[in-house]
């Protein structure tokens, strides 16, 4: 079977909040099934790390169930980056998979800053906690030196599920590209730190996204049921599977804002000579091997921790309640969560909220986001009109503000498969648009004054 021929394709798509198996129909685009469950660390043992197992059972028990009905004929793969899989030399894990929200001591990150490579070799800025996938490793071989002397090979994320399924061990571009540290995005090839914390010998072959390993192995295959050989492609990191629907079928140069836990934004057809790597500015790396300048915050989380202190607020109500949050200057300042985004080392702080309701909270949530979004679209010079897409495209007045802040028209595409249908794109299927809505950047009265007020009030 060719690729462009297969039916169905079901994805292990694997976030930082929840673990899901989508089958996507390939003439339609839309969710023929999917399943879900949290995705939950565990606190115990050497670090937090994730519970590999449990999802293990949980991809198992999906596949199995979903290729009775409604059926698949391949599957891709994509995962949150700041991961990595350490195998011995029998395929099994070294080390647990570690939580990339875990803190280290500081004498184990001042000794990471010392000897992972400058933003000019890899685009990549120094973040907290193992948001940077080089900080992991070093971290891992330094404190736990015999447990990372058995380690035979270094896998990316994604790629570790593929091997689970296929046995075929392979390391890919976007996920060496999310801000690891190991990749250099000029040149195409592994950054020094990969030699300098000694692992070359390590670091599977790298293979594309696009490529199938191969069939999923036969005793798995008879486990799930399967009656013919299903190709299980590499897989690609979850924002760039966002993003590569719309590398497929538009021309740049446009900006892709990603939703999820974090809010991901890309400046497609724009370049890399103006990031700023101490505001969470980098470069990404595509399906196609090439840079994008790339900016980031918390947003999901933020939007999280804030819905569930100010309570239920309908978008008209929220919307209706804009104006009075304009004129009487009232706002919250970054950053809900702290660790990342444009603004680094600033507290949450609100601002002239004494007595306000629920609804004048929660437009100044939506409000807060869309500057905050704006302020991450700006620092990668960002041009042409804004995709949004995932959970945020179904918030009506945060795509309001976003485009009265921008001046650029917002597209919405509130599909919750945005990095499903990226990652069933690698088997061949053509992508097919889902519907979108559209606004036109209109005169918000206030909008621009409150905009360089919310900047002042950081100072």
């Amino acid at each position: 079977m060719t690729a462009s021929s297969f039916g169905r394709i079901a994805v292990l798509d694997i976030g930082k909040t929840n673990a899901k198996v989508v089958v996507l129909d390939s003439g339609t685009g839309a969710e023929a099934a999917v399943l879900k469950r949290p995705n939950i660390a565990v606190k115990t043992g050497p670090y937090p790390h994730y519970d590999i197992e449990a999802l293990w059972a949980f991809a198992l028990d999906a596949l199995k169930s979903l290729a009775r009905d409604p059926g698949f004929d391949a599957i891709s793969i994509t995962t949150h980056g700041a991961a990595a899989a350490l195998l011995d030399r029998n395929g099994a894990l070294a080390m647990p998979v570690i939580d990339y929200e875990h803190e280290y001591p500081e004498a184990i990150r001042d000794a990471y800053t010392a000897l992972r490579p400058s933003f000019a070799e890899t685009f990549s800025p120094r973040l907290p906690m193992g948001l940077n996938l080089g900080a992991q490793l070093h971290y891992q071989k330094s404190v736990f030196p015999e447990q990372f002397a058995a380690v035979e090979t270094v896998l990316t994320y994604a790629q570790y599920w593929a091997a689970r399924l296929t046995g075929v061990a392979a390391n890919e571009l976007t996920s060496l590209g999310c801000h690891t540290d190991l990749w250099n995005p000029k040149s195409g090839t592994y950054s020094s730190l990969v030699d300098r914390l000694g692992i070359r010998e390590q670091m599977a072959p790298i293979r594309s996204a696009f490529d199938a390993l191969g069939p999923v192995l036969p005793a798995i295959a008879a486990g799930l049921g399967l009656s013919a050989p299903v190709p299980v492609y590499c897989g690609i990191h979850d924002s760039n599977a966002s993003l590569l629907p719309h590398l497929v079928r538009r021309e740049a140069p446009f900006a892709v804002v990603s939703t999820g836990t974090w809010v991901i934004n890309f400046g497609v057809g724009g370049d890399l000579d103006h990031l700023d790597p101490s505001r969470d500015t980098l470069a990404n790396v595509d399906a196609y091997g090439r840079a994008v300048p790339s900016s980031r915050f918390m947003g999901g989380r933020e939007f999280e921790i804030l819905s569930a202190e100010i309570g239920p607020v309908d978008d008209e109500a929220a919307w209706a309640a804009i104006g009075a949050v304009l004129s009487k200057d009232m706002m919250l300042l970054p950053n809900v969560a702290p660790g990342s985004g444009p603004f680094p080392g600033k507290s949450c702080r609100w601002i002239g909220m004494e007595g306000a309701g629920r609804e004048a909270r929660h437009a100044a949530a939506c409000l807060y986001l869309a500057l905050m979004t704006d302020a991450c679209l700006g620092l990668i010079g960002a041009k042409g009109p804004i995709v949004v897409e995932g959970p945020f495209a179904l918030n009506e007045p945060y795509l309001k503000l976003l485009a009265g802040l921008a001046g650029r028209e917002v597209m919405a595409l509130p599909g919750t498969t945005g990095t499903s249908q990226g990652a069933a794109l690698l088997a061949g299927i053509r992508p097919v648009p889902g519907a979108q809505r559209h606004f036109a950047p209109i005169d918000i009265p206030g909008l621009r004054g409150y905009r360089g007020l919310w900047y002042k009030a950081m100072e």
